[in-house]
């Protein structure tokens, strides 16, 4: 199916039964969605955003959790999944809240990152940030420099049009091919093996699309994590003196604990920065 799903409407196809009479179609043409026929519900770029992250969370071993700052944010380098909170000595004055991986201890083989407690990811950051922000003026030079090509999705664009073309000629051909049928005594084995061909290369073309479409969907998403990312990096004069959690959401895209002495933050951009819990 593709990405633009709520700016496309679905092709209802009919076909020519032997009593010559107009029949709803149920199946026998394969039916596709035809991109911006109507006006789109919600904008593309903001839909693009959404399918991005959708995807992403996808990649987790455990459930996304939209609870707490750091929740689905940092990542396990030994098993992928999410770090998540847990609180420690609950009924007493010792009482903290930490983060460790999800899955830690889901089998025998228990993953071997460590836990941080807020602070320690805060002040992480806080010096991740730092080092990022000396950098600044590079990082949004070399950004103007490859920006066009960064976001050039001319060749996917042309790949899916002819994609949809190929579709549209390949269920009218199926529609020829019952009306044919229909109207003419043909052997069935044959008809049959020409049906199938052709719903085989229908489906091989909506496959295709699919493909394209996700990688479109991903480009421009990406492209508009990026700009964002630029814009509030530009914002920026001097360094970090605290945690901001504003800062946090629109900087960072998540954090990969490998151990105590390698934590990589990974940027909206793409830059990968590795820090440790020891400064």
């Amino acid at each position: 199916m593709e990405q633009a799903v709520l700016q496309a409407f679905r092709l209802s196809v009919f076909f020519i039964s032997l009593s010559k009479q107009k029949k709803k179609n149920d199946g026998e043409v394969p039916q596709y969605y035809v991109e911006g026929s109507h006006p789109a519900i919600i904008e593309p770029a903001v839909f693009d955003l959404v399918q991005h992250e959708m995807q992403k969370r996808k990649c987790g071993l455990n459930r996304h959790s939209g609870v707490g700052i750091f929740a689905s944010r940092i990542k396990c380098g030994d098993c992928g999944s999410w770090y998540g909170s847990k609180v420690w000595h609950s009924n007493s004055k010792y009482r903290r809240t930490i983060y460790q991986c999800n899955g830690k201890f889901k089998d025998e083989n228990k993953c071997q990152t460590p836990h941080f407690d807020e602070n320690t990811i805060k002040e992480m950051y806080v010096n991740t940030v730092n080092a990022l922000l000396t950098d600044k003026d590079e990082i949004i030079a070399n950004f103007k420099l490859i920006q066009k090509t960064l976001f050039d999705t001319s060749k996917l664009e042309a790949e899916r049009i002819a994609l949809q073309t190929e579709l549209a000629v390949t269920a009218d051909l199926i529609q020829k091919c019952i009306d044919e049928n229909a109207s003419v005594a043909l052997n069935q084995a044959d008809y049959q093996q020409r049906y199938d061909a052709l719903v085989a290369r229908f489906n091989t073309a909506q496959g295709q699309i699919d493909e394209a479409s996700a990688k479109l969907t991903e480009t421009k998403a990406r492209g508009q994590k990026i700009v964002a990312f630029i814009a509030e990096l530009g914002k920026r004069d001097g360094l970090v003196a605290e945690f901001d959690d504003d800062l946090w959401h629109s900087l960072v895209d998540y954090a990969t604990v490998y151990s105590e002495t390698d934590v990589r933050f990974t940027f909206k951009d793409g830059t990968e920065i590795k820090t440790s819990k020891f400064h």
